[in-house]
This record gives C-alpha cells, sequence and structure tokens, in this order.
C-alpha cells in the first residue's frame, strides 16, 4: 500500500492499493476512487467494531456511527479523501507502544487493525466546556492512519516534564505518553474580558503534540463579522450549526 498527498492549501489524500488490501474512513470522507476499488459500509469496518456497542462508543468521542472500507477487487486501486478545509494532511504509525489522541475531527482514514475509541481525559467536565479539543478521540491497534488537521500543522517534542499551554482549538493531536489536562485561564478579566477563551489545554511530556493553526471554530468566529446575517460573535469552542451557518451563509449563497 502506498500514499501520496497533493496538493498545498487543500490537499488530497490518495492511497493507493494492491488487489485485496483496504483502507477504512468514516462515512462521508470519500471522494473519488478507481472502478476496481469497492465500498462497504457497516457499524464496525475493521476500526475496532465491536458491531453496534463499539460504534455506540465512537460516537461517544465525536466519530461517526458508521466506518466505510475500501477494497481494491481483483486489480490494483486508488481511492482519495479530500480535505473539507485548508489545512494539512499526514500519516502516522500506530502500535501497541504508539497511541494516540486527537482532537474528535482529526482522524481521516486508517488501515485496517487501527482501532478508534473514546479518548476524554480526566477533566470531562471542563473539557466538554472548553472546546472541541477536548472531546478526544484514542488512535489505537496496529497500522497507518492519516490525520487531518486544519490551517499550517507545528509539531513540538516534549521534554519529560516540559509543558505547553495552548488554546484548546490548536490541540490537533499528541502521543499517549503526552499528560493531558485542562485549567482555567486564571483571572476573571483574563477569561471574560480577554476573548480567548476560558480554559487552557496543558500538554506535559515526555511525547509529541501537534497544534493546528486554524481551527474551523476560530475561523468561523473571524469571518462572522463579513457574513450577513451572523452580527453575533462566534465563540471558540463552538460548533456544528453556528460553524455551518456562517460557512454555509459564506460559500451558498452565491
Amino acid at each position: 500500500m502506498q500514499h501520496t498527498v497533493k496538493g498545498t492549501v487543500l490537499p488530497v489524500l490518495e492511497v493507493e492499493l494492491g488487489p485485496g488490501e483496504s483502507v477504512v474512513a468514516e462515512a462521508g470522507e470519500f471522494s473519488w476512487m478507481t472502478d476496481s476499488v469497492q465500498m462497504t459500509t457497516n457499524t464496525g469496518a475493521g476500526m475496532g467494531g465491536k458491531g453496534l456497542l463499539g460504534a455506540v462508543k465512537r460516537m461517544a468521542s465525536g466519530s461517526t456511527f458508521f466506518f466505510t472500507t475500501y477494497t481494491a477487487q481483483g486489480t490494483p486501486g486508488m481511492v482519495a479523501f479530500a480535505a473539507k478545509v485548508p489545512g494539512s494532511i499526514f500519516q502516522i504509525e500506530v502500535g501497541p507502544n504508539q497511541e494516540y489522541r486527537a482532537h474528535r475531527h482529526g482522524f481521516l482514514a486508517g488501515t485496517p487493525g487501527i482501532e478508534i475509541s473514546v479518548g476524554l481525559q480526566q477533566q470531562f467536565r471542563s473539557g466538554i466546556f472548553g472546546g472541541e479539543g477536548f472531546l478526544l478521540q484514542t488512535i489505537g491497534g496496529t497500522g497507518q492512519a492519516w490525520i487531518e488537521l486544519s490551517g499550517e500543522v507545528i509539531a513540538y517534542d516534549l521534554a519529560p516534564g516540559q509543558t505547553m499551554r495552548a488554546h484548546p482549538g490548536h490541540v490537533g493531536l499528541f502521543q499517549a505518553s503526552v499528560n493531558f489536562s485542562v485549567v482555567r485561564v486564571p483571572g476573571v478579566a483574563n477569561r471574560y474580558l480577554g476573548a480567548d477563551g476560558h480554559h487552557f489545554a496543558v500538554m506535559t511530556g515526555p511525547g509529541r503534540i501537534w497544534l493546528q493553526s486554524m481551527p474551523v471554530p476560530i475561523l468561523a468566529g473571524a469571518l462572522s463579522p463579513y457574513v450577513a446575517g451572523e452580527s453575533h460573535p462566534v465563540e471558540a469552542g463552538a460548533i456544528g450549526g453556528t460553524v455551518a451557518g456562517a460557512l454555509g451563509n459564506l460559500f451558498g449563497n452565491k
């Protein structure tokens, strides 16, 4: 199995499959494929599925209920997954001692043997109210996975005990060896007047972290003053209808 990431601002992941080889992605990620590739959608799809219960647990991590397996039948084939917003796509190797935590939209595709599960951390309540970066997926199992993050991706290698504090939306991916916690931004004025959110994501080494420069909620907030019908500010942690409405008004009404 070979892969290529094409493009720059809006990259496309192309996965070349040999006969009988498969790649798995969340339902809705498909962009295009050759005619030798067959797709099968179900609740497991090899992603540590365990049937209905496994699908429900994945949904709790922000993943989709269904996964789709793409398999080359008889002859080699290719399947492509295009980025949905300007950003970056890159590969990680996953194994018994190489698990990762990703924000809930970080996983793009993977080989059979990759397992997606809930990765909520110890400060669950603070995490939920701190923004989407704290509703985490665990990417485990064995194989290759491809990650999609928004904007430019900046990686840091943290030494043991070294700490990085980040705005919640900028947390993209980190190795499971990194200790993750959530703290309130100190000072009432900082929290309520600073417009930088109420929480810090605190990551302490050892391990590598990947931060994304342009989370979609922050992009939507930056665009909201220029979008008709969006007169209120968008909080950095907001997702869903607000983001869809802002981007829909911007690109859909032409």
